[in-house]
């Protein structure tokens, strides 16, 4: 018994020297990004999902002047909100932020106005701990979001999609999830088995097939959720954030996603087929800009084809881990239904 006091007691000074190391090194990368010792938190914008840490803005004492701090830290974990705490679950978030900062470290560089995302002013880890410290976009210009979206909002959204995949269209994306999206099954083996039984669920390997074997990939983001999106007032800019599940993929799985989240069962049914040939239209334009050599043809037939599979698989996801989820609805039962009829 003494010898096991002694080695929690160790393991405890171990936890406290990474947690000081770790948070001289955020202090020393804050001091530079800010050419100050004079800063401090300000506020804390929000907590991480199931207490994995927070992002904080962080203000220098003197001016207005100010930088957003994203700190991941699970030994703060709290139960998660749905009930799925299982290591399955626990990894795929660590992996998660490894791939947000990969996708900084790596991929950010290459966006331009078209598809603006945050500067990433510095990083850094320590075991599972990790932190990173990034433009702050409220004070860029940047500061409006919203929960429900007019179609001119919506449409800005699609611009920014279309421009983000067709910039790294069949480019090389090794640093980063070699499939992208929160929801995709690799990931998500508790929840299918979760599912109840029927097409949908021994379907499920065939669809997820279709979608990571399409011959155009791209990066997608993974949440591109309306909440993600980040408006100039005036509504005619935005840039995007959040990037944890970006990786390589189709692009309409990110347009499901972000249609999914800006229309209750109605609207979709009303404008998602118009909304859809509008990101094609976008994204027309952008591949010119970016990828001339592409078959923008080819590119198109074949995610217009694999549309009703992103629904089915979202559709999935959703089945397993919140059946009563309210995107569970008419409209994505229609879509997952004609996904079905076609295996």
């Amino acid at each position: 018994m003494k010898l096991e006091a002694k080695s929690l007691q160790q393991r405890s000074t171990d936890g406290n020297q990474m947690t000081s190391q770790f948070t001289d090194e955020l202090h020393i990368a804050l001091v530079r990004a800010f050419n100050s010792q004079a800063f401090s938190k300000k506020e804390v914008i929000q907590k991480l999902w199931s207490g994995y840490g927070e992002i904080g803005r962080y203000s220098l004492d003197s001016s207005e002047q100010s930088l957003i701090v994203k700190v991941v830290d699970p030994s703060e974990l709290t139960n998660h909100p749905r009930g799925w705490n299982t290591q399955t679950s626990h990894q795929r978030k660590l992996s998660s932020y490894i791939n947000e900062r990969h996708f900084y470290q790596y991929y950010a560089h290459l966006t331009d106005k078209w598809c603006r995302v945050p500067q990433c002013l510095a990083s850094g880890s320590h075991a599972d701990k990790s932190w990173l410290i990034m433009e702050d976009l409220d004070r860029s210009g940047y500061g409006y979001r919203c929960d429900h979206a007019p179609l001119n909002v919506v449409r800005l959204g699609l611009r920014w999609l279309a421009h983000f995949h067709a910039r790294f269209i069949q480019q090389p994306l090794d640093k980063v999830w070699p499939i992208g999206t929160y929801w995709h099954l690799q990931t998500r083996p508790d929840e299918w088995h979760k599912m109840p039984s029927g097409l949908l669920k021994t379907g499920a390997n065939t669809i997820d097939q279709k979608l990571n074997q399409a011959h155009f990939q791209t990066l997608v983001h993974g949440d591109a959720k309306l909440a993600n999106f980040c408006f100039s007032p005036a509504h005619d800019k935005l840039a995007a954030v959040d990037f944890q599940y970006v990786g390589r993929g189709i692009g309409i799985k990110d347009i499901m996603c972000f249609l999914g989240s800006c229309f209750h069962q109605d609207d979709l049914y009303s404008y998602v087929d118009m909304l859809v040939d509008e990101y094609f239209v976008y994204l027309k334009q952008a591949v010119q800009l970016y990828q001339p050599d592409v078959d923008y043809e080819a590119l198109e037939s074949e995610w217009r084809e694999l549309h009703v599979f992103a629904w089915a698989d979202f559709e999935r996801f959703l089945l397993g881990w919140m059946p009563s989820h309210h995107k569970l609805n008419g409209y994505s039962k229609k879509q997952t239904d004609a996904a079905l009829s076609l295996l």
